[in-house]
């Protein structure tokens, strides 16, 4: 008996660590009335106003499934008509699984209170976000109802609340819906189970008693409201095969990420239930999403995962043999496998180079700790020749295994990194073994605009491997690393050639190409540089991107051992005086610069395009818009996003992605992934611009790096500081405004740039990411959006003439709730008139050339 019990328990045990706690209560749970009187009594107030966290006025009730809500805002603002200055009361009774002491744990965005079994568990009545605390232990018994209350207020600003527990066996976690029942005596009118269809254009409400036939009018009297968005039923009739359930039909899909969706019911609809009695009044927010609908790009139906982005990832050190590993792959979360899986099947697929959040990935959710696993065999013709593993990018820190056997590990999820596999490699099939850690914003490191929580300006966590692999044999002496730069002073190309450790007395032989004939000649030394003299050379310009060719060789006495093929651009971008005001020069010439923040983000791959032709598109959309720039806002692309820009036209300002910590170790990540970003880019004529910090965001030493970055690429220009914290270096003084334009005044030494602007918004449904959208100034229509925007451009020519050098518009694409683009987040609708905002740049800006 006593050997029963012991199993038992630790099949329980089993079942809360595996499963979670909602499994115990599903199986002791099952009725329809359990269903009826589980949540919580939801209170809504609003406060007094800014700064008094009072419950001033009782605006709406209803019953809240649990409290876990990572943007609370939508809730509020349908429940009080606003979504500041409120506050809330959850009341009922709280069941625990099994005996043991708890642990509450809550964070929100603002302050709160928890009592339990009538005890004060947490008093955080305080105007702060983000702090989490926690209760003491609190004995609960199983099966046993105790009360339960919860109060919270949101001042302004974000907000969101998330109430978890913890006990000596179950893991911290939200606690359940199956938790909670209703105050005794509370009558719940709402439907006892609501959902959305998979459709996402149908709802199911579920009543306790059957109805009857419902008018067709009483449609009008229905509400879904999800974020931003209301939706009015066209019909609403009942289930054919269960007239308990009404079913409701709208136009407009309510979309898979949508959260806190309400359904309300004003009682005038006419509806009776079987006994003759009306259907009551309510506000029901226990509505369970099961929508699929997903905006996607015209280019993933594109994607064969038998050929995921074939293009060669290296366009500016390019060798013709060459193995792309892009494709399925094997996948297991690490937090079921925690040792090397080498000779093991993974339970899963993944889709390779598409982050694990991602659809294209086959996954879709997050994972922190993850395996990836492939096999590949290498053909026949690289025998004898060393191998070389290219990663183009994985988020955040990779260790990679061949064969059951470390090759090398990388941190940081923005720059590429490479590895000698020679030693490690078998005949026939080989296996590959990655595993990659990502803290996203627990770490402190770079991460941009990534977040675990996203919601208004910050997006979706990208996690894993997110750009090509590939496979290249090299010979034991051979091209690591060319560095190019156009010297226009002397109409010339210097070059430096670096070599693997393998060469010794080899020499390097250049050759440039005009439209495939030789120009240019020049032979030298590994490791030294070469000046190549380009015979009255095409410039490169913004409006007239002429690329030549290069083929370089490393030979040994007559023979060529290694030979790569390349580009350059003949460009050069310096501070100078126009007319007395500091401006940027290409090329000797002062040229307005004008484009978009590029944020890179799709909604089907995250950061990682469907296709080439995907990545182009955003390019050629800012060249149809008669744009000459793109800041390329707190992300890093692959190297052909930035052929891309070389190749199309388009001057680009890079930003280095910021940190959200500060500790010595992410400040040097910081560093490392800043040197590794210029060495691996500044072949691109493309760049000009270097960005060291965004708006204050994990800045520190400003001018120690801004100093550094300018010694160490003299070629470009450097921004110390886009947005409002800048520390008086570098080559612009750059402030940010939303959403009309302004400057800041120029000095002798420093061009005055406009960082950041715009932001106007315009909704479009069926094509966004999701209902809680998010803008710096809505419109109503694409003709008020053109208006507004070509009112903008009047204003810089306004400021051109008083030194503003170049502008920021927020930005070409939407971006998951952020609505500010100029196209929608799925590239299907343009959101103002391309044509009337071309002709309005090309005024702006002026002759190019």
């Amino acid at each position: 008996m006593k050997m029963r019990t012991v199993s038992l328990m630790m099949s329980l045990i089993m079942i809360l660590q595996v499963f979670g706690v909602s499994t115990v209560f599903a199986e002791n749970n099952q009725s329809g009335d359990r269903l009826e009187s589980q949540g919580l009594k939801a209170e809504y107030y609003t406060t007094s106003g800014k700064g008094q966290f009072d419950f001033k006025e009782l605006k709406n009730t209803t019953v809240d499934a649990n409290i876990d809500f990572d943007d609370i805002k939508p809730v509020l603002k349908a429940l009080t008509g606003q979504d500041e200055y409120n506050a809330v009361r959850w009341t009922g009774q709280l069941t625990a699984p099994m005996t043991d002491d708890y642990k509450f744990y809550i964070k929100a965005d603002n302050g709160f209170r928890l009592w339990v079994d009538d005890q004060l568990a947490i008093d955080h009545w305080v105007n702060d976000w983000d702090i989490e605390q926690t209760s003491a232990p609190i004995r609960l018994e199983a099966g046993k109802k105790v009360s339960f209350k919860l109060e919270f207020f949101q001042d302004y600003g974000g907000a969101y609340i998330q109430l978890k527990w913890s006990n000596s066996t179950l893991q911290k976690q939200a606690v359940p819906e199956e938790a909670f029942s209703l105050p005794v005596g509370y009558v719940n009118h709402s439907p006892k189970q609501s959902i959305i269809l998979q459709d996402g254009l149908q709802a199911e409400l579920q009543f306790s008693s059957k109805l009857q036939t419902v008018p067709k009018a009483a449609a009008k009297h229905f509400t879904l409201t999800a974020g931003r968005r209301t939706h009015i039923p066209t019909s609403v009739t009942l289930k054919p095969d269960d007239p308990s359930v009404l079913r409701l039909k709208w136009d407009v899909p309510i979309y898979k990420p949508d959260q806190s969706i309400i359904v309300t019911y004003d009682g005038q609809g006419k509806i009776k239930k079987e006994d003759g009695q009306s259907l009551s009044a309510f506000v029901g927010t226990k509505v369970a999403n099961h929508s699929e609908f997903l905006i996607r790009s015209p280019w993933a139906d594109n994607v064969d995962k038998n050929n995921v982005l074939p293009e060669y990832p290296r366009p500016q050190l390019v060798r013709d043999q060459w193995l792309n590993l892009n494709g399925e792959w094997e996948f297991e979360s690490g937090s079921k496998q925690t040792t090397l899986p080498t000779g093991k099947t993974l339970s899963e697929k993944i889709l390779v180079p598409f982050a694990v959040e991602s659809q294209l990935s086959g996954l879709e959710r997050h994972e922190d700790k993850m395996w990836y696993k492939r096999q590949f065999t290498l053909p026949s013709d690289w025998d004898g020749k060393q191998v070389q593993l290219h990663f183009g990018a994985v988020d955040f820190e990779a260790t990679v295994y061949v064969n059951g056997q470390e090759v090398g590990k990388h941190r940081g999820g923005y720059t590429g990194f490479s590895f000698d596999i020679t030693k490690q490699l078998v005949a026939g099939e080989n296996e590959l073994i990655v595993y990659v850690s990502d803290p996203t914003d627990d770490g402190g490191y770079t991460i941009g605009k990534q977040r675990n929580r996203p919601g208004g300006i910050w997006y979706t966590s990208v996690s894993g491997i997110w750009q090509t692999v590939w496979l290249e044999p090299v010979a034991p002496a051979s091209i690591d690393r060319l560095d190019m730069t156009p010297d226009l002073a002397s109409n010339s190309l210097k070059l430096k050639v670096t070599g693997s450790a393998g060469v010794t007395d080899e020499a390097v032989e250049a050759i440039v190409m005009e439209n495939g004939k030789e120009v240019a000649r020049a032979t030298g030394a590994v490791g030294k540089e070469l000046s190549i003299p380009i015979p009255n050379p095409k410039l490169w310009w913004p409006d007239d991107p002429f690329l030549y060719d290069l083929k370089v060789n490393l030979v040994k006495g007559t023979a060529k051992v290694d030979e790569v093929s390349s580009y350059f651009g003949m460009r050069e971008v310096k501070l100078g005086k126009v007319d007395g005001i500091t401006r940027p020069l290409i090329n000797g010439k002062f040229i307005f610069q004008i484009g978009p923040l590029d944020q890179g983000y799709w909604p089907d791959g995250l950061y990682t395009a469907p296709t080439d032709e995907a990545m182009k598109f955003d390019i050629e959309a800012v060249k149809r818009l008669g744009m000459n720039m793109i800041r390329k806002h707190m992300k890093v692309e692959p190297d052909r996003w930035y052929y891309w820009a070389d190749k199309l036209g388009v001057v680009v300002w890079q930003d280095q992605v910021s940190k959200f910590g500060d500790s010595a170790d992410n400040r040097a990540h910081l560093e490392k992934e800043f040197k590794e970003m210029i060495d691996q880019f500044r072949n691109h004529p493309s760049i000009v611009v270097w960005t060291v910090f965004n708006e204050g965001w994990g800045q520190y030493d400003t001018e120690r790096l801004t100093n550094w970055a300018m010694s160490y690429d003299p070629t470009r220009l450097i921004n110390n500081a886009s947005g409002w914290t800048d520390k008086n270096v570098g080559h612009f003084i750059d402030a940010h405004n939303y959403p009309s334009p302004m400057m800041p005044q120029p000095t002798d030494t420093r061009a005055a740039v406009l960082g950041e602007y715009g932001g106007l918004g315009l909704q479009v449904p069926g094509h966004e990411w999701n209902s809680s959208v998010f803008n710096y100034e809505e419109q109503e229509s694409v003709s008020k959006l053109t208006n507004r925007y070509i009112s903008f451009i009047k204003q810089l020519e306004d400021l051109k003439p008083s030194g503003l050098s170049a502008a920021v518009y927020t930005q070409i694409t939407d971006v998951e709730m952020e609505i500010n683009g100029l196209l929608s987040y799925d590239r299907k609708v343009e959101k103002a008139d391309f044509k009337r905002l071309a002709q309005a740049h090309k005024k702006l800006i002026g002759t190019q050339k």
